[in-house]
């Protein structure tokens, strides 16, 4: 059942992702050649946990990070660790959330250690263009086909891939509510869009091909062709006036709808 928040849930809301919001700012901000994906990922839960609130990802279904933290190949759910050291030109996107007052934050970046090649840099480019073209669609009385069609149409259009295994979501006292929120699709299909809903707008968009492959340690996904992977989140606020980011801080101005 799709969760409809009334005002003071939408509060609660909006605080939890403004602390979700800052802490992948933070941690996009350390990275740096020769950091640890484990380093990076304990900033951000030192960040959180400082400003009152709890990494909601830290033992989600027993995952034991407070970030998804992925590298090149890597599309989500990459596990921190000592051994993986960022380099010059890799390209890393962060996932994560806060959990503060029974409500959830959630919102993903790729950032760029260094200059990336040109072909790192479109993808990275075309993703976050087609997450905003992603929130446009998210207009009250439109349907979450909508959303879909305007992702998957962009990014086709460049050249790229949206991976089909894995989809945005529904985002309130639970980190993953419904309804799925697909990068693909077809307009005018899906659950009508009401002012309350909160969903997580998530492109991840490959290089090459769409199909991706769960390694043994049960979290990794990668990309099959060994491809590049961009991942760009927004958790979102479906109101009467338009679509209200509710992690916007980590765009900072660089921010547009």
């Amino acid at each position: 059942m799709i969760q409809i928040k009334n005002a003071a849930e939408i509060e609660k809301m909006r605080r939890v992702n403004a602390i979700s919001a800052a802490a992948l700012k933070a941690g996009g901000e350390a990275i740096e050649a020769g950091i640890t994906t484990a380093e990076i990922d304990k900033i951000i839960e030192d960040f959180i946990r400082r400003h009152g609130a709890k990494p909601n990802f830290k033992g989600l279904y027993g995952f034991p990070g407070s970030a998804c933290i992925s590298v090149n190949d890597t599309v989500i759910h990459g596990i921190p660790s000592r051994k993986i050291v960022i380099r010059p030109g890799d390209i890393i996107s962060i996932d994560t959330g806060a959990k503060l007052d029974g409500f959830n934050g959630d919102n993903a970046c790729t950032f760029a250690c260094g200059k990336v090649d040109m072909e790192a840099q479109r993808l990275m480019d075309v993703t976050k263009a087609s997450l905003h073209l992603g929130i446009k669609a998210a207009l009250a009385g439109n349907r979450i086909g909508d959303i879909s069609h305007a992702v998957q149409s962009y990014v086709e259009e460049n050249g790229f891939s949206v991976v089909r295994t894995f989809v945005g979501h529904g985002v309130g006292k639970e980190l993953h509510e419904e309804p799925e929120v697909p990068n693909f699709g077809n307009p005018g299909r899906g659950p009508r869009l009401v002012p309350g809903m909160c969903i997580a707008i998530e492109p991840m968009v490959n290089q090459k091909h769409h199909a991706v492959k769960t390694l043994s340690d049960g979290w990794t996904v990668k990309t099959c062709d060994g491809g590049l992977s961009a991942h760009f989140e927004h958790t979102v606020l479906i109101t009467p006036n338009g679509p209200e980011v509710l992690t916007r801080d980590w765009e900072g101005a660089d921010f547009r709808l």
